[in-house]
């Protein structure tokens, strides 16, 4: 292959060089575009440009392929947990007995909040959204923290392996104390170090005064793998976000609650609230999916939690998830019938050809809303699991902005529409 591309303006040639990663995928290396021609590229939306180079995770959406650090993530689904995938995607490596423990431990020590945060809380009206309240809180969390808050670089980067044990642990209590907030529940809980992650976590949601949540059903190991399956997705709208924030040399609190924020619109955590509203609709309508997919077909309906943009194949996430979710509700002995509506779903898009020529395989989402609800966690709060499960994958992408010695402030060019130059006229002047 060439070393470089060429771009033909009028009569003139211009070369750009070639930039391949470890799997083979090519990018025209564009950065003295406008220097050397005068142009701007212009990609709406940005799907065919190459933002960043990153070594946290690989995507292959024809293949349905997804690795964190190398590791497929079938492999880390069946042997590793949210945890320890955690810590490879924010550092690079599995981690030996010892270094799991030692990250462990320190996430888990660090889940009580300052009992002065109880406040932010009772600020907040019972009908406030709880990803705003999420949001609000992870940058509050900064400045209860602000020795490893800075906006100084160098400083951040000392304090982050701190930062980061403590961010992911309190992002639950945080979600916790939300939801506790908007049912009633008193707020006058801890985290208990001796649980692992999840189950922590749903003892501080759930838990009501002097009955303890406990968990006979295996839900804590089924929210494990969905944090683990959230963990990080390449160069999505939340993550780019995390990744815009940072480069302006904001902390890591900063940029992770502007995550948040871009994680809360419908177009991208909210799909798996859409599947369930979809699933309970055709439900309520005494349909046992069939009518539903004719009408799909049709285009007189809209299959949610089906296709991907990145994904042209079946997203191995939902492969593993559509297993767990059976497994889920057997254990909890639940009859679930948007189970059998999903499952039908599913085997019309895999099996019809009117799906499958227009590769609209189950993705993620499809699953997951369905485990969410059967382990008890509110449709409105759904958004908030994403954000929990995702937290390593921003994490890592802020820790490689901010090491990056020759990182630049992103500053995107744009392609103006608006009006030709005009000139001003006084008030009295006018008309």
């Amino acid at each position: 292959m060439e070393s470089n591309g060429i771009i033909r303006i009028d009569d003139e040639n211009f070369e750009f060089p070639i930039i391949e990663g470890t799997e083979q995928e090519k990018a025209l290396d564009l950065r003295t575009l406008r220097a050397k021609t005068g142009f701007v590229a212009f990609d709406e939306g940005y799907g065919n440009t190459g933002s960043c180079e990153s070594a946290i995770t690989f995507i292959n959406g024809e293949k349905g392929i997804l690795r964190h650090r190398g590791y497929p993530i079938e492999q880390l689904a069946e042997h590793s947990n949210f945890v320890e995938t955690a810590y490879l995607i924010i550092n690079g490596e599995l981690p030996t007995a010892a270094s799991l423990n030692a990250f462990e431990g320190n996430v888990l020590r660090s889940g009580t909040l300052n009992a002065n945060m109880i406040s932010l809380f009772k600020g907040f009206n019972t009908s406030a959204h709880p990803m705003a309240m999420l949001s609000s809180i992870v940058n509050a969390l900064g400045t209860y923290n602000a020795q490893y808050a800075t906006n100084v670089r160098k400083i951040d980067l000392e304090h982050f392996d701190t930062a980061a044990t403590l961010l992911m642990s309190k992002v639950r209590s945080i979600a916790a104390l939300s939801y506790r907030m908007k049912v009633g529940l008193p707020l006058d809980i801890e985290s208990d170090s001796s649980k692992f992650y999840t189950e922590d976590f749903l003892t501080m949601m759930f838990s009501k005064p002097e009955i303890e949540y406990e968990d006979t059903c295996g839900a804590a190991k089924a929210l494990d793998l969905f944090f683990l399956l959230h963990a990080d997705h390449e160069q999505n709208c939340s993550t780019s976000t995390v990744r815009m924030v940072a480069s302006s040399g904001a902390n890591l609190f900063a940029s992770i609650s502007a995550g948040i924020s871009a994680l809360w619109g419908p177009s991208h955590g909210g799909a798996n609230m859409a599947v369930i509203e979809m699933l309970e609709s055709i439900h309520a309508s005494g349909d046992d999916g069939s009518r539903f997919i004719e009408a799909a077909k049709s285009g007189k309906a809209k299959l949610m939690g089906f296709g991907h943009r990145v994904y042209k194949n079946y997203d191995p996430r939902a492969k593993i998830l559509g297993k767990s979710a059976i497994k889920v509700l057997e254990k909890i002995g639940v009859n679930d019938p948007l189970l059998d509506i999903a499952s039908r779903l599913e085997k019309a898009a895999l099996e019809d050809d009117y799906f499958v020529s227009r590769k609209l395989y189950p993705n993620v989402d499809f699953y997951s809303g369905i485990i969410l609800k059967a382990i008890g966690i509110p449709v409105e709060f759904f958004t908030v699991m994403f954000a929990i499960g995702r937290i390593p994958g921003w994490m890592a992408n802020w820790k490689e902005i901010a090491k990056n010695s020759k990182s630049r402030i992103h500053r995107p060019r744009q392609i103006y529409t608006g009006s030709n130059e005009r000139n001003f006229v006084k008030l009295e002047k006018r008309g």
